[in-house]
């Protein structure tokens, strides 16, 4: 089964669903400037996967928000994100929840 990764604006959250896998990455990283405007927290309770590029992707969609001057927060991260930024020493504000 190929994975998946969609998403959904509900006020000033941006909810993905699905698996935040490099090989589904693409459609949201190109969308990344428009999908971040007027969002404050990316929800991720609905992704059953992540790889370290995705990771990368919400790094990138962070860094976009705070371009937009927004304080951007996450929502839901699992144990695994969370075990992916401490393998790579993020500091806590670059994935903060």
């Amino acid at each position: 089964m190929t994975p998946q990764l969609s998403w959904s604006r509900e006020g000033e959250s941006l909810m993905l669903q699905g698996e935040l896998d490099q090989d589904v990455l693409d459609p949201l990283y190109n969308a990344r400037v428009e999908a971040m405007k007027g969002v404050t927290c990316i929800n991720l309770q609905g992704v059953t996967r992540v790889d370290t590029a995705g990771v990368a992707l919400l790094i990138h969609l962070i860094a976009e928000g705070k371009n937009q001057g927004a304080a951007i927060s996450l929502a839901g991260m699992s144990d695994s994100v969370a075990t992916l930024a401490a393998l790579y020493n993020l500091p806590g504000d670059v994935l903060p929840r």
